[in-house]
C-alpha cells in the first residue's frame, strides 16, 4: 500500500523553492552532483556543489527516546568514524563556510509505534552554515533521515554536503526481508546484521520463517520439548532472551521482526517432541514407487500436522501464546502453504477421514476453522502465504478469512497471483519467486539427481538450476512492477515486497552475500521507485549508484558480494551496454 505523504507537503515544498535556486526529482540530481544516497530520495537538492567539514566535536540533538536516542548515538559514532571514500570522488566541490557543528532533529509525534503504514518521511535541510536540521513526523522518519545524512558525509577530513535539501518518503509501508532459519541455523549476530545492513537500507519488515520440517529452534516457555527435541543442538535454539535482544534491535534500527511458525504443513520438526500430531513425519519425502503427484513432500523433510487430532490445536495454541507474547509486532505470518495430499493420506484416521466422503480442503477447513480465529483473538493480523486460498487442488473457502483480518503472500506466477489476491479484496505482500526469491539459481539440492547428468549440449528445463532458476540478478530484481496489470484501486491493496532467502543451500558463511546488493535492488525500488521522472525506468542510472553503495556496505562490515569489476566504478557508465537485446 502506497504511504501517505508528510502531513507538512505543502510547507516542505514552499521551503524547497525559496531554499534553493533549482531543484531536482529523485531522477535528476545524478547528473548534478556525484553525492550517492542509496536509496535515492524523492527529492534531492544540491545545487550548488558545496561542502563543508564537519567539526570533530560534531553532534546530533534531538528528543529523549527509547529507540530514537540510540540510534542518534550510532549515527554519530558512524559518521565520525567511517571516512568514507567515493570509489568516484565528487568532482567541482567547493569546501567552504564554517565546520558543522550540529544536526538537530524535530519530531512531531513521539509515540507513533513501529506499525505498518507508520509514518517514515523526514526533511533534511544543510545550509550553507549554521546548524543541520532533520524534521520528521515519527522517530522511525528520523531513523530514515539520519541514514541520509550519514550518506553525504565522506572523506577525511570529513566533509558534508551542504546547501543541500531532502524530502523524503517511502512509496510502500512493507519493505521486508525473509530468512528461513530453520533449514539451516543462523546465529543471533548473523541476524542482528541483517537487519542493521535491512536499516541502511531502508528495509523495515524482517519476516523471521522460524520453523520448519527441518528444525524447530524457537525455546519457547510453554513447549520447550519442541526445540529441546526439534532443534539441530542446544547450541542452534533461540532463547526468549535471544528473541528479545533481536527485537530490541530491530526497534533501534527501525525494523520490524514479523515471525512465521509454519503450519499445517511443513511442520516435521514438531514430530520429535509430538509424534502423535504429525503425519508423515521422518518418511523419505518421494519414495522411487510413487508417481510425483503422490510424494509425501515437495523436498526432503517430511510433516503436516493432523486437522483431526485435539491435541494438535493445544500444542498450537501453546506455541501461539508464547510467540504473541515475544514479538509485539502486530502481523503474525502462520504459514499454510504446500499442503501436499500424500503426506495426509499416509495417516490411518484421515485415511478414514477421506474414505467417509471427506476431502483435503475440508481438512484445511477444519485445520484453519480451529486456528485463525485464536490468532485474531490475540489482537493480530494473520499473515497466510497465498496457497491457502489460491493453491489449485488444498484450499479453503474464502469467507472463513476476512479481509479485514487477513493478509496474502504471494509467490507462484507472478503479477497474476498478486491480481489474484486484490481482485478478492485481500491486502498483498509480493514476494513472487520469478523475481524475489534470492536462493534461486544455485541447482535443488537432493543427491543423486539426474537431471544433472545430461549429454553436452542438452538444452534441460531448467538449465541446471533450481525449480525456481535462474539466479534471479540485482537488475531483475529492481526492474520487477509489484503493481504491475493493477488498477489504481488494486494497487492499494498491495502494502509491499519482501526479498526472501530460503537456506536449503544458504547458511551464515553465504548470509552476506546471498542478501546483498541484491535486496538493496528491491529496496531503492520500493523506496523511490524503479523509474525516473518521465516513467523510464533508471537501471542504467542506478548501476553505477549501486556499485558505490555495495562498496560503502562492505566497508561497514557488510560482505555484499561484487556486481561489476572495480574498472567499471572508476569509469562510469563504460561497463554499460547502449544496444537492447531482443530475443528473435
Amino acid at each position: 500500500m502506497a504511504v501517505s505523504g508528510y502531513a507538512l507537503v505543502p510547507l516542505v515544498f514552499f521551503l524547497f523553492t525559496t531554499f534553493v535556486s533549482s531543484s531536482t526529482s529523485a531522477s535528476g540530481f545524478q547528473s548534478q552532483s556525484q553525492i550517492n544516497v542509496w536509496p535515492k530520495p524523492r527529492t534531492f537538492s544540491w545545487p550548488s556543489s558545496q561542502a563543508s567539514l564537519l567539526s570533530p566535536n560534531f553532534s546530533i540533538t534531538s528528543p529523549n527516546h527509547q529507540h530514537l536516542s540510540p540510534a542518534v548515538a550510532r549515527y554519530r559514532r558512524l559518521i565520525l568514524t567511517e571516512h568514507h571514500r567515493p570509489l568516484v570522488t565528487p568532482k567541482h566541490v567547493n569546501i567552504t563556510g564554517p565546520p558543522l557543528e550540529t544536526l538537530t532533529i524535530f519530531v512531531s509525534n513521539l509515540t507513533a509505534p513501529l506499525h505498518h503504514g507508520v509514518n517514515e518521511s523526514y526533511t533534511l535541510i544543510v545550509p550553507i552554515g549554521g546548524a543541520a536540521n532533520l524534521t520528521a513526523a515519527t522517530v522511525w522518519g528520523a531513523m530514515r533521515g539520519l541514514e541520509t545524512f550519514s550518506q553525504v558525509v565522506w572523506g577525511h577530513p570529513l566533509l558534508v554536503a551542504t546547501g543541500l535539501f531532502v524530502w523524503d518518503s517511502p512509496l510502500f509501508g512493507h519493505r521486508g526481508l525473509m530468512l528461513d532459519t530453520s533449514r539451516n541455523f543462523y546465529g543471533v549476530e548473523d541476524i542482528l546484521r541483517t537487519i542493521g545492513a535491512m536499516s541502511a537500507n531502508k528495509l523495515n519488515v524482517f519476516h523471521w520463517h522460524i520453523t520448519d520440517s527441518h528444525s524447530f529452534p524457537l525455546l519457547l516457555p510453554s513447549e520447550p520439548d519442541l526445540a529441546g527435541k526439534g532443534s539441530y543442538g542446544s547450541q542452534m535454539q533461540y532463547s526468549p532472551a535471544d528473541v528479545k535482544r533481536i527485537v530490541e534491535f530491530g526497534l533501534e534500527h527501525g525494523v520490524r521482526v514479523l515471525p512465521e511458525i509454519d503450519s499445517p504443513g511443513h511442520t516435521g520438526s514438531w514430530a520429535e517432541a509430538y509424534p502423535e500430531i504429525v503425519a508423515c513425519a521422518n518418511m523419505f519425502w518421494w519414495p522411487a514407487e510413487v508417481d510425483w503427484d503422490d510424494r509425501l513432500a515437495s523436498e526432503p523433510g517430511t510433516g503436516h500436522l493432523n486437522p483431526l487430532n485435539p491435541k494438535t490445536y493445544q500444542v498450537f495454541k501453546n506455541i501461539t501464546q508464547d510467540v504473541t507474547a515475544l514479538f509485539p509486532e502486530p502481523f503474525y505470518h502462520a504459514g499454510a502453504d504446500e499442503i501436499i495430499p500424500g503426506c495426509w493420506k499416509a495417516e490411518p484416521a484421515i485415511q478414514t477421514f477421506l474414505s467417509n466422503g471427506g476431502t483435503f480442503s475440508q481438512l484445511l477447513e477444519i485445520f484453519i476453522n480451529s486456528t485463525f480465529p485464536y490468532i485474531v483473538s490475540l489482537n493480530r493480523t494473520v499473515v497466510y502465504w497465498e496457497d491457502v486460498l489460491l493453491d489449485a487442488n488444498v484450499k479453503v473457502d474464502p469467507t472463513m478469512l476476512p479481509p479485514e483480518n487477513t493478509i496474502l503472500q504471494t509467490w507462484n506466477n507472478g503479477p497474476n497471483n498478486t491480481k489474484q489476491i486484490v481482485a478478492s479484496g485481500y491486502r498483498a505482500i509480493v514476494s513472487s519467486s520469478d523475481f524475489y526469491y534470492l536462493d534461486c539459481g544455485h541447482g535443488d539440492f537432493p543427491g543423486n539427481d539426474s537431471q544433472y547428468d545430461q549429454k553436452p549440449g542438452t538444452d534441460t528445463e531448467n538449465n541446471g538450476g533450481s525449480w525456481c532458476g535462474p539466479f534471479k540478478t540485482w537488475e531483475t530484481i529492481y526492474n520487477y512492477d509489484i503493481t504491475y496489470g493493477l488498477s489504481d484501486e488494486e494497487a492499494k491493496l498491495v502494502l509491499g515486497g519482501e526479498v526472501a532467502l530460503w537456506s536449503e543451500q544458504a547458511d551464515p558463511t553465504v548470509l552476506d552475500a546471498r542478501i546483498w546488493p541484491r535486496a538493496s535492488a528491491m529496496a531503492e525500488a520500493l523506496w523511490s521507485g524503479n523509474r525516473d521522472k518521465t516513467g523510464m525506468k533508471r537501471y542504467a542510472d542506478a548501476t553505477d549508484r549501486l556499485n558505490e553503495w555495495r562498496y560503502r556496505m562492505v566497508a561497514r562490515g557488510i560482505g555484499a558480494e561484487p556486481i561489476q569489476p572495480l574498472w567499471c566504478i572508476r569509469n562510469p557508465g563504460m561497463c554499460n551496454t547502449v544496444h537492447p537485446f531482443i530475443k528473435q
